[in-house]
């Protein structure tokens, strides 16, 4: 796997998005796949940024590798911060209007629904979360 480590800090999202783009290409991977892994990025290294270490900052550790045939990536996100699983985070009512819906949540609904795999371990102190979508 190739491996990122970089503060979690969200002006360093466009470095993350960057650094999984270019592993990914190597694999020829479409654009619309990109796109989609790229708002799952988003979404996970901010949540990672805003709330694993706050009021503090702290390392994240980002790791890419492409497996299989047909080929699939999987991106790890690691992080030493409070224990959290985002997997547990409860779906929103989606048939509910904006304004009648709790906040939160929608973010990780979103990761949910558009990978093919997602998981979370917490180990010797580190929260990892896995996703994975396949890139043809």
């Amino acid at each position: 796997m190739k491996e990122l480590v970089i503060e979690a800090r969200r002006k360093n999202l466009l470095t993350v998005q960057s650094f999984i783009e270019e592993q990914l290409e190597a694999y020829d991977c479409p654009v619309a796949t990109l796109t989609t892994i790229g708002i799952a990025v988003e979404e996970l290294f901010v949540n990672i940024a805003n709330y694993a270490y706050a009021p503090e900052v702290g390392n994240a550790v980002i790791q890419v590798a492409v497996h299989g045939d047909p080929p699939a990536a999987e991106i790890r996100f690691i992080d030493f911060g409070i224990q959290y699983n985002p997997l547990e985070t409860p779906a929103p009512d989606i048939t509910l209007a904006l304004n009648q819906r709790k906040k939160g949540g929608l973010g990780i609904y979103m990761v949910k629904n558009s990978m093919d795999d997602i998981s979370y371990a917490y180990k010797d102190g580190k929260n990892i979360l896995t996703v994975k979508k396949k890139i043809r």
